[in-house]
């Protein structure tokens, strides 16, 4: 596959155009509503769609299935983060209007991080053949782990992370609007917003150690790994405001997750035996996110919620939390 300089710069004027779209939108702070939510994300999973067919028509439909195979295990492993996302901000009590602008500076981040990532990958693998066994084996491992421990969830006070920040930096009680930094008796201090960003950016890191590997199990060309995974992120935002009051609902999502973590581990590490085609891998992956997710409203189907769940966006919490603790 040969992509041209110009198809680069193409990509990326698209991405800072729609972001700069994005921003321009939501420059005042409002709550998302679940509609704007909807519609953001009508636009967003249009835009990765339509790019799969512009790589049709440019190299081929073995090329636009490799792709729509990476976007489709991108958008599905964002799901998680959306989770991971609602506890962050129930933790911090992050009030809805201010949800977006940390989100947007956090998907920001991520294509920042996910590009150096890939661009490391895409070395690794031109550099060690072999190493896509072991991506292969830590991606089947992780997908047990994750089947295996799919009821947790984490806790923001526990965080390492946060706890190296509050000893760094000094951080004021309260929010000051969208600011995440302020000047205060003369120097600068942190809002709990920025504590918020770190975490969210952190986070998205430790989840594209997942996403990235999955990816290079249906293709190994960079450009395709890049764009299936900046449209799925792209998306992320509108996403969260559309299901995060929903994520109840999903209880066997993680497990769906971790069946797909296996599934392209497996891929992976067969690559030398056979060469699973990318149409039945793609298949397959829809197929376990549609079971899991189908199977998740069959069982929450009354509206109760499992008690190993909760709902977390409007959670009050701000009384827990103690920036310098």
């Amino acid at each position: 596959m040969v992509v041209p300089l110009w198809a680069w710069a193409a990509v990326l004027g698209v991405i800072l155009a729609m972001l700069a779209i994005d921003l321009f939108a939501h420059r005042d702070a409002h709550v998302v509503t679940v509609r704007e939510a909807a519609a953001w994300s009508a636009v967003w999973v249009t835009l990765g769609l339509a790019f799969g067919a512009i790589v049709w028509w440019m190299w081929g439909a073995e090329f636009a299935a490799q792709y729509y195979a990476g976007y489709v295990i991108e958008k599905s492993l964002a799901v998680d983060n959306v989770f991971v996302f609602a506890i962050i901000f129930s933790y911090f009590a992050v009030p809805r209007e201010y949800q977006h602008r940390v989100l947007f500076y956090g998907v920001l981040g991520a294509l920042v991080f996910r590009a150096v990532f890939i661009a490391a990958g895409s070395v690794l693998i031109a550099s060690f053949a072999w190493i896509l066994y072991i991506f292969g084996a830590f991606l089947v491992a992780t997908g047990i782990q994750m089947a295996l421990h799919r009821n947790e969830t984490i806790n923001p006070e526990r965080s390492m992370v946060l706890r190296l920040f509050r000893r760094l930096i000094s951080v004021t009680d309260t929010y000051h609007g969208q600011k995440f930094l302020i000047r205060q008796a003369g120097r600068w201090v942190a809002t709990p917003l920025l504590a918020v960003l770190v975490l969210v950016e952190v986070t998205d890191i430790v989840f594209a150690v997942d996403s990235i590997p999955a990816i290079f199990a249906v293709t190994q060309q960079p450009f395709l790994v890049f764009t299936s995974n900046a449209f799925a992120i792209l998306g992320l935002r509108a996403m969260y405001f559309l299901l995060a009051d929903l994520m109840h609902r999903f209880i066997y999502l993680k497990l769906g997750l971790a069946l797909v973590l296996v599934w392209v581990g497996v891929k992976m590490l067969l690559l030398e035996i056979y060469k699973i085609p990318t149409g039945i891998s793609l298949a397959v992956v829809v197929a376990l996110l549609a079971i899991a997710i189908t199977a998740s409203w069959i069982r929450t189907r009354n509206g109760a919620t499992p008690p190993t769940e909760t709902t977390l966006v409007d959670a009050p919490k701000i009384d827990t939390f103690h920036p310098n603790r």
